[in-house]
Formats: C-alpha cells, sequence, structure tokens
C-alpha cells in the first residue's frame, strides 16, 4: 500500500484554463506541483480573471489526478484479486 502511494505521488499531471493561459501541475495524490501563468494575464486589472483561471486550471488538473489514481487503485486491487470497487481502508 505504501509503494502504491508514493506511485501516485511520482505521477504527474496538468491542468490548464483559458487555452493554456494558466497551467497547474499536480501529483496523482493532488498535491501541487507547480503554477506556471502567462506574461498576459500578469496586469492588476486581470487579477479577477487570473484567480477564476488558476481555480480553473486546478480544478482540471485535480479531476485528472483523481482519474489517475482511481486507474492505479483498479489495477493493485485486481493485481490482489479484489473485486473492483472495493473500498482498501484509508484510501
Amino acid at each position: 500500500m505504501g509503494e502504491m502511494q508514493g506511485k501516485l505521488d511520482a505521477i504527474e499531471v496538468e491542468g490548464v484554463a483559458g487555452g493554456g493561459l494558466v497551467k497547474i501541475r499536480c501529483s496523482a495524490k493532488g498535491r501541487v506541483l507547480g503554477v506556471a501563468i502567462d506574461d498576459s494575464l500578469m496586469q492588476p486589472a486581470e487579477k479577477g480573471i487570473l484567480e477564476d483561471l488558476i481555480t480553473a486550471a486546478f480544478n482540471d488538473a485535480r479531476g485528472k489526478a483523481d482519474a489517475v489514481s482511481g486507474e492505479e487503485m483498479s489495477r493493485m486491487q485486481a493485481g490482489m484479486g479484489l473485486p473492483p470497487g472495493f473500498k482498501l481502508p484509508g484510501m
């Protein structure tokens, strides 16, 4: 189980918003690894838009992280002979 947690933390996903103007990299466990913001958004008048795009990019990355995590857990459970959808304690 610890090995699987380590593996999930090593898998990276990227969430994007605003046509690629904001990008957030996360681990499959949901840990934020980095944020990239296009220079065109670095204007005080665009602050609200930037905040919304960061939120959207994070949510996109989180959704991808959840999908990858679910796939990895399904593979692990299948390898252990557990039924699909079985919830392991602590997961």
